[in-house]
């Protein structure tokens, strides 16, 4: 995972032409030209523009959900606001196929998916069931609570929450482990701590603990609520920034310079992307040391039990970059030149092997969705991960089985294309 903070400085449509006339004049659509390396690098910026497009429609729909929660604390609100942040997480799971080999991505998102996070530095725990990272002096520190905290030696003043004041707090006394922004705030906000273990449920919350005086559950109501509005405004922020460094037209921004430099590059980014989010991070990071550790405090979305579905689209981000599609949030397909072409091209067995694993690894991260949201028993992924779950253990297994294959066809078809010497990052892991 990455946990680098930078401060951050606080659109692409598919279109379709309609051609209309008198029936009895034929007309026919030119081939498509051949997909080339520049060509599809061109059309994965553009893949990349469409997602965090995306990703910033539905925060701002969070954003607005969250204001009308703190305006209006109600039930209805708060299961509105759970909601927003589901449908949110959608389409920015998809983006971090974009990562690794696009330091621009790298050196941005850990201000906005950071885990894990020891959420007593933001809020109240219950002291009893909280596991934090051995050492951190913040691991407590409730900033809701506090309007002053000193943290490794450093005293803060917290009085007033805006969203500078939370990207500072990242890694506040040199910890990882103290992360103040991004979706998995946002997440404890709105659920809470999950205090099920490895039973079934999802974090609690009360929306009395963003209720008006003596409602108000657990202290701080209003500070809570400062909190949720300035975390929300910054991941808008964030991801504002981001839009415009894939936007076209844009002579000084990310994707100018991406386009312009050897198409070699930009394709060795792409599979390097896929790679190292299939191996290290996907099936690594966030499913082998899950497993191994029989830790639910190492599973991505912990406090909702959305984590079936942070790995699922994940796994479809990877598989829009080699196919070169996207479905956007509306339900319009962005498709175009893609790694797929490239590779048929150069040796069609292998595109068919790799699309076919692509396909295994979707249906392995499938399998794992429909699992855990079973309307007769479903097992989330921190069911599946529990010692002595056998049948969590394997549909876990598998998973990683299917994605440790694909990055196997992922080097070969860097090698067909010219990539000498891919190595995906496997972030320390032996599979």
């Amino acid at each position: 995972m990455s946990t680098r903070f930078h401060p951050l400085p606080l659109t692409l449509a598919v279109s379709a032409l309609a051609f209309a006339g008198c029936s009895n004049i034929p007309w026919a659509s030119a081939p498509a030209e051949p997909a080339t390396k520049a060509s599809v690098v061109e059309h994965y910026a553009t893949l990349a523009h469409a997602s965090y497009e995306d990703a910033l429609t539905t925060a701002r729909a969070l954003d607005a959900a969250t204001d009308r929660l703190i305006a209006e604390p109600t039930t209805a609100n708060l299961t509105a606001a759970r909601q927003a942040w589901l449908a949110a997480r959608v389409p920015y799971q998809q983006t971090e196929v974009f990562r690794f080999g696009n330091t621009v991505v790298d050196d941005w998102e850990g201000q906005l998916n950071a885990w894990p996070l020891d959420e007593g530095l933001i809020d109240y725990v219950r002291a009893d069931d909280y596991q934090h990272e051995l050492g951190n002096a913040g691991a407590t520190a409730n900033i809701i609570a506090s309007h002053r905290l000193t943290v490794g030696g450093e005293t803060l003043d917290v009085a007033q929450l805006t969203p500078e004041l939370l990207a500072r707090l990242n890694e506040v006394g040199g910890s990882e482990a103290n992360v103040a922004t991004g979706y998995h705030a946002v997440e404890f906000l709105l659920w809470g701590q999950d205090l099920n273990g490895f039973n079934n449920g999802a974090g609690e919350r009360p929306v009395t603990d963003y209720a008006r005086g003596s409602d108000c559950t657990h202290g701080n109501c209003e500070r809570r609520g400062q909190y949720l509005d300035a975390v929300t405004d910054l991941l808008v922020a964030d991801l504002e920034w981001m839009v415009a460094q894939w936007a076209e037209g844009n002579d000084g921004n990310y994707r100018a310079r991406l386009t312009a430099a050897s198409a070699d590059e930009g394709i060795q980014k792409m599979l390097f992307g896929m790679g190292s989010l299939s191996l290290g991070e996907l099936a690594g990071e966030r499913m082998k040391v899950a497993l191994e550790a029989n830790s639910y405090e190492d599973e991505h979305d912990c406090f909702s039990d959305n984590t079936h579905n942070s790995h699922y689209y994940n796994g479809q981000g990877i598989q829009n970059v080699y196919t070169g599609t996207y479905r956007r949030v509306d339900g319009r397909l962005v498709s175009g030149p893609s790694l797929s072409d490239l590779v048929e091209q150069a040796n069609p067995q292998l595109d068919e092997q790799l699309n076919s694993q692509l396909d295994a690894s979707m249906e392995a991260l499938g399998l794992m969705k429909a699992h855990a949201e079973s309307s007769q028993h479903p097992m989330a992924f921190d069911t599946m991960i529990a010692p002595g779950n056998t049948q969590g253990a394997e549909i876990v297994n598998n998973a990683i089985l299917a994605l440790v294959q694909q990055t196997g066809s992922i080097e070969q078809a860097a090698r067909e294309l010219g990539i000498a010497a891919l190595a995906p990052d496997d972030a320390g892991h032996a599979f």
